[in-house]
């Protein structure tokens, strides 16, 4: 048979689950009876642990959830940006593929103007030879072993900031 003591006590550690410690604090005093019991001291100390050790477990959970949902905003965001950085690498890639296209155009008609120009030349030198007459025939240099002498006066390049935004 059970003492009225330890039914109070085994009552408060039930409350203890279900109500908040305030509750819980105030029926243990009034339960406790006499102080001079060192079981019950012993009971009230293991409740009060198991107390606090749940609501430290619950503000761990807490702590836990709150920085779950942070560094899944952080997913969400980095995930976003990186899309964005997807997207502007494919319109540099596109832009590079397009002025590439176009730099192999303008080599091959900087070539076929050179042939042109060095057959008009020949044909000059021809009739320089045949007429006697001298003739300023200026030397083309080759844009291979010299690709810094253009036979062609360089052109001021426009540019825009736009340009170089991505």
């Amino acid at each position: 048979m059970s003492s009225p003591l330890q039914f109070n006590a085994t009552d408060a550690a039930t409350a203890a689950a279900s109500s908040p410690p305030a509750l819980v604090a105030s029926h243990v005093q009034s339960s406790s009876g006499s102080e001079g019991d060192p079981h019950s001291v012993v009971d009230d100390r293991k409740r009060k642990r198991m107390i606090s050790n749940r609501e430290s477990a619950r503000r761990s959970r807490m702590r836990k959830q709150q920085h779950l949902d942070e560094l899944l905003g952080q997913v969400t965001l980095l995930q976003t940006e990186n899309n964005q950085m997807v997207s502007r690498i494919d319109a540099a890639a596109q832009q590079y593929q397009g002025i590439d296209g176009e730099n192999a155009v303008l080599r091959a008609q900087v070539n076929e103007l050179t042939e042109r120009l060095q057959y008009l030349n020949s044909v000059l030198h021809f009739l320089e030879d045949f007429s006697g007459m001298a003739m300023d025939i200026p030397e083309i240099p080759d844009p291979l072993l010299k690709p810094w002498q253009l036979p062609c006066p360089p052109q001021p390049i426009f540019a825009s900031a736009d340009m170089l935004q991505y």
